[in-house]
């Protein structure tokens, strides 16, 4: 099919969109491990109920814990690596997230009591790295039965009196899985570890020579803090320990396995060659997905000239260069920095490496992989508009040209479109917001694969936030803006897109 024929066999389907049954209906292969999967009862009980961080705000020394691999497969171990201040005992319980019957997760299996000690805050070594080296207080072989998922465990101190109190706080992982599927959702977990500031305001951001510069190297052997972006985008402590998931990515997954979808997670790291996602028809980028190493950037644009389906639903993305390298005991993958831009030679990009560096690594345009790409400044918020109502992507909406989904532009965004592609269109464009007032402009996009595929740019980080509102889910904010919940006009067009890219 040539790119014309393309979007006007896409325009002619607005005419029949409505009738397009709903993904949770018996038809296809959308039935299967996930729809019986969450068919398993829910637990009532699986998020935080008492969380206490100290005076900073960053960790909840009462009880923590990070996990030895960012994800893993059946079959294999993860260790838990645990702390207690004072020492206790501590319950390990692990629950799938997911919609089952709307109460979000479902508890896998319980470790414990484990004896936990208080274990050492690792000094600054080079670059402000804090790696912690926790001996392990837990291990588990991953069950055959567990589904692709992202895994809660929540941590719990186990009271020795009547009169005192408990505490708990989350660890996260990843189960992935080899499997054909038909979609591959990418958890943003580099971006959950840039932003993290455990144990005390140590980030990417937070190095004195600048919070845009090469200078801190992060590491995933620690556990993440409380989810506190920038400006209290989120400042919740019910997500302690977490990292990003429950806010910016969560209520897309939900609402997938409510709709019986056939879904499939991975890490950042497990995309650093194609092979998983040429296994899928469509790939995933989702909310804050910020950090990308150049590896994956090449697997992604492989995966599409392939013939694999993107959909970037979320802002700010592919935006700075994410070398990862092991840890100081070889684990692959597990230390990373800010290594230069994404951009080519676009103004913003050579403007970074100026005014920014000395960056290490330069990546290439963004705009040519995600349609759009990020524009500076890129902080704001705004409404979600509407310009081409006739385009497939808006059929069985009801959207007319102008009509705007309120506060769905935020808090990051893409703009500047990649015109150069052909057969690029812009969907919906407007302003955003910086500080509230100063006007920037964004732009979602979509533009036709090689193979009959196609790759959307939503333009911005909460498409998520239209999609559901699950248990343990708290809104954003930002920029005196923020998104409404659940429309059925995202939830609509996020139908409309996998239909498309599925069939």
């Amino acid at each position: 099919m040539s790119r014309r024929e393309f979007f006007q066999a896409g325009a002619a389907s607005a005419l029949v969109g409505a009738a397009v049954p709903a993904a949770g209906a018996a038809t296809g292969t959308r039935r299967g491990i996930i729809a019986e999967e969450n068919a398993r009862e829910g637990s009532r009980d699986w998020q935080l109920t008492r969380v206490k961080v100290d005076r900073e705000g960053f960790r909840s020394p009462a009880v923590e814990g990070y996990c030895s691999r960012q994800s893993v497969r059946v079959g294999d171990t993860i260790e838990f690596m645990l702390s207690a201040n004072p020492p206790r005992k501590v319950r390990l319980e692990i629950f799938r997230t997911g919609y089952y019957g709307g109460r979000g997760a479902r508890k896998m299996t319980e470790l414990g009591p484990l004896t936990v000690g208080t274990q050492p805050t690792p000094k600054p070594a080079e670059k402000n790295l804090h790696e912690c080296r926790w001996p392990a207080a837990a291990s588990l072989v991953i069950p055959g039965d567990w589904v692709s998922g992202v895994y809660l465990g929540r941590l719990t101190t186990i009271p020795e009196a009547a009169d005192e109190p408990y505490w708990q706080s989350h660890l996260v992982f990843i189960v992935r899985d080899e499997r054909p599927a038909d979609i591959l959702f990418q958890c943003s977990d580099n971006t959950w570890q840039a932003y993290n500031r455990w144990p005390n305001n140590f980030s990417v951001y937070t190095h004195p020579k600048g919070n845009q510069g090469p200078w801190a190297d992060v590491s995933f052997d620690r556990p993440y803090g409380r989810e506190a972006q920038w400006s209290g985008v989120v400042n919740d402590p019910r997500t302690v320990g977490s990292g990003e998931w429950l806010c910016f990515e969560f209520p897309l997954a939900y609402w997938l396995e409510q709709q019986g979808y056939d879904v499939t997670y991975c890490s950042n790291s497990d995309l650093l060659t194609p092979e998983r996602g040429l296994r899928c028809k469509a790939f995933l980028s989702v909310g804050h997905d910020e950090y990308w190493d150049i590896r994956q950037y090449r697997s992604v644009e492989r995966m599409r000239d392939q013939g694999v389906s993107l959909l970037f639903l979320c802002g700010n993305s592919v935006c700075w260069v994410t070398p990862l390298r092991e840890s100081h005991d070889g684990r692959a993958n597990r230390i990373f920095f800010r290594g230069g831009p994404y951009g080519g030679e676009q103004t913003y990009a050579r403007n970074r490496q100026r005014d920014n560096g000395p960056f290490p690594h330069h990546g290439p345009d963004e705009g040519l992989l995600m349609g759009a790409r990020n524009i500076e400044p890129i902080n704001g918020g705004g409404d979600w508009t509407c310009v081409r109502p006739e385009h497939w992507l808006f059929a069985g909406t009801g959207m007319s040209k102008g009509e705007s989904i309120p506060g769905l532009i935020g808090w990051e965004y893409h703009g500047q479109p990649a015109t150069e592609i052909p057969g690029l269109e812009v969907v919906a464009e407007g302003t955003a917001w910086v500080s509230g007032v100063r006007p920037q402009q964004w732009a979602a996009t979509v533009y036709p694969g090689p193979k009959g595929n196609f790759v959307f740019n939503a333009s911005t980080i909460w498409w998520a936030q239209a999609m559901s509102t699950p248990p343990g889910h708290v809104l954003p904010w930002s920029h005196w803006s923020r998104p409404h919940g659940p429309d059925e006009r995202v939830q609509r067009m996020t139908r409309n897109l996998l239909d498309r890219a599925l069939k």
